[in-house]
């Protein structure tokens, strides 16, 4: 419960650095965060970093 709580309070305070995403959707957002890093685990979220960094590196390769 501690890390829903934890995951809510720090998702709104990214919305509110993040254009196009209110408080209370990056709350919903940062609860399920905390929930999806339970069930993949420590490779899955290794895994899920890499993936998001090479998409980045792609993505910013064809513009």
């Amino acid at each position: 419960m501690l890390g829903k709580l934890m995951g809510a309070y720090a998702g709104a305070r990214a919305a509110k650095e993040t254009r196009g995403v209110d408080q209370p959707g990056g709350a919903v957002m940062g609860m399920a965060a905390v929930a999806i890093a339970r069930r993949f685990g420590l490779p899955g979220m290794i895994a899920a970093a890499v993936g998001g960094y090479a998409l980045k590196r792609y993505n910013d390769r064809r513009r």
